[in-house]
């Protein structure tokens, strides 16, 4: 492990830790962005600094940000402050996964939510696929489903969730009307299990 080192990093030599991104919420964040012209944009970087950990042959491994990352990445900018938070370089590949896995580092998990081998995560982030469940969960955080939360991947968690209780053709054909079923389905019991849960809607109390 070492302390904290800032410093900035060219796009193409940075390595997911996921499989899956929600391409929804991509669009989102490239908007985002195309607001901060000029300086603004200097200044918009410099508060968002995503952590990375260097792995096998000093790679750099992203564990968070990915969504921001990829998103600026698409907008053309070539190179992204990190904040190395872990030196594992030493490490074999595969213990370094294993690592990465125990702390809550990686999420290798597919599109339809199911577990896969480490070989299965993308080496760049233009690689990623796109998980519909992914751009919904973080629609229903918005719109007060559910309490932003730090635990770990707490919108994968919410995505896999809804995955098994709204058709995905349903999700892709009115986004909007799917948002209003997740509000519902957040609001009911069976996900008081999930981070962030704000309780049962009011007619169920």
């Amino acid at each position: 492990m070492r302390d904290a080192t800032l410093l900035p990093v060219p796009m193409d030599e940075i390595r997911p830790t996921q499989i899956t991104l929600g391409f929804r919420e991509i669009a989102q964040k490239r908007e985002q962005w195309r607001k901060h012209m000029g300086k603004n944009r200097k200044a918009f970087l410099s508060r968002h600094i995503v952590p990375t950990v260097l792995g096998p042959k000093k790679r750099h491994y992203l564990i968070d940000g990915h969504h921001l990352t990829r998103a600026i990445a698409d907008e053309g900018v070539d190179e992204m402050m990190v904040n190395v938070v872990a030196d594992l370089s030493a490490l074999s590949r595969e213990s370094f996964w294993v690592f990465l896995d125990n702390r809550s580092w990686c999420h290798p998990y597919d599109q339809q939510g199911a577990r896969r081998g480490f070989k299965s995560i993308p080496k760049a982030l233009k690689d990623l696929s796109d998980d519909p469940y992914r751009s919904l969960a973080s629609a229903l955080r918005r719109a007060g489903g559910f309490a932003k939360d730090p635990t770990v991947f707490a919108e994968f968690l919410w995505a896999d969730f809804l995955r098994k209780r709204i058709d995905k053709g349903a999700v892709e054909a009115d986004f909007a009307d799917a948002i209003v079923q997740a509000l519902d389905l957040a609001r009911s019991r069976d996900a008081d299990y999930l981070p962030g849960w704000c309780g049962p809607d009011p007619i169920d109390s």
